[in-house]
């Protein structure tokens, strides 16, 4: 049964809302005091929370405040039951979260439907929340076995061959085994190398002292971290020629150098990953009056507007038809990482065209 919290002040209005709330078949209970109406939606929280604005110890705004900064409550519909028809105050309502507003004195219809258009939207929600959990459900289901399957098979494979006939081989198959060996076992230490990376940052994410660590530190010359870290990255490719580096201007920003490597590093791998060899990779620097950018582009196989919305950790696109490693959480990464120090990610892509990563800090 929908269970809905009604907090207001006076009595008699308390009691018609609740009153016409059961009647419709909601499970409704309510509270006079703010306080004593706060307290029973933070123990269980409720489908729905309906509540006054003018109220004394804490009016309506505080309420919804403390509701939002509760990661228990911070998505729980809350709708406004209120006298007050400035715009300023809807506005400001609003900006706190309000999810609607009723107006006293209200009917029966203007209630219900308030409270019934917050009920679908939430339920909306749940069922395109449930359907990107099951679609990152199957992509790691499918996903990190085959990714981990595929390297050991190499590395073991090999090095049983290793094991069995290294006196009798010549000396070039050891080490064209040891080099398989080698990429392959690479391969395994940077997915959990990612996935450990992707777990800190979104911790530090949460946590204002990890956050604030994170951003203590200061690179002078962007330019040349990014240069470095790109030649690096197509050497390993063996795309040395393919990159193409455009750069402009020395610039300090506020990120780690490991950091900043990282998001190249991903965002490079990509490019060189979904492109073919003989095709051109971009790497583009600026420095502007108030931000420095820098952008990565390929001329690969693209993205589509829906790809590019619901890029997610875990998530790969058409891995079906096309062969390719990792697990989506390079690009995830390097987004997470660049927005977290204060700076703009974009991508835009066409399919069959290729795709162009476009970053901002601020200097």
């Amino acid at each position: 049964m929908t269970s809905i919290v009604v907090i207001e002040d006076n009595y008699a209005v308390l009691k018609s809302v609740l009153d016409l709330l059961n009647f419709e078949g909601f499970s409704a209970e309510g509270a006079q005091r703010s306080i004593d109406g706060l307290k029973i939606v933070q123990s269980n929280p409720p489908d729905v929370v309906i509540c006054d604005i003018g109220m004394p110890e804490m009016d309506g705004y505080a309420v919804l405040e403390a509701l939002r900064k509760d990661n228990t409550t911070r998505t729980v519909p809350f709708i406004f039951l209120t006298a007050r028809t400035e715009r300023t105050d809807m506005r400001r309502g609003m900006e706190l979260g309000a999810d609607d507003y009723v107006t006293k004195p209200f009917s029966r219809d203007e209630l219900i439907t308030a409270v019934e258009t917050q009920l679908k939207k939430r339920h909306t929600i749940a069922q395109k929340h449930e359907s990107t959990l099951s679609a990152l459900r199957r992509n790691v289901i499918y996903a990190l076995p085959h990714e981990l399957r595929t390297p050991l098979t190499v590395v073991l494979g090999n090095a049983e061959l290793l094991v069995e006939d290294y006196e009798s081989m010549p000396r070039e198959s050891i080490r064209d085994m040891s080099l398989a060996i080698l990429k392959h076992g690479r391969r395994i230490h940077h997915l959990f190398e990612n996935y450990l990376a992707y777990a800190q940052i979104e911790m530090a994410a949460s946590d204002p002292r990890q956050l604030t660590a994170l951003r203590n530190h200061v690179i002078k010359d962007a330019s040349a971290v990014i240069e470095a870290e790109a030649v690096e990255q197509a050497r390993e490719a063996n795309r040395g020629g393919d990159l193409e580096l455009v750069l402009d201007g020395r610039a300090a920003i506020q990120i780690s150098e490991a950091n900043l490597r990282k998001v190249v590093r991903e965002l490079i791998d990509n490019a060189f990953k979904f492109s073919e060899p003989n095709s051109v990779v971009t790497v583009s620097t600026l420095r502007g009056p108030t931000c420095f950018s820098f952008a990565i582009r390929d001329r690969g196989r693209g993205m589509t507007p829906a790809e590019i919305k619901s890029i997610g950790a875990y998530m790969q696109f058409q891995r079906t038809l096309y062969e390719q490693q990792g697990l989506g959480l390079g690009l995830v990464i390097a987004k997470r990482l660049v927005e977290l120090h204060s700076g703009t990610f974009q991508i835009e892509s066409t399919p069959g065209l290729g795709t162009t990563v476009s970053i901002q800090f601020p200097l």
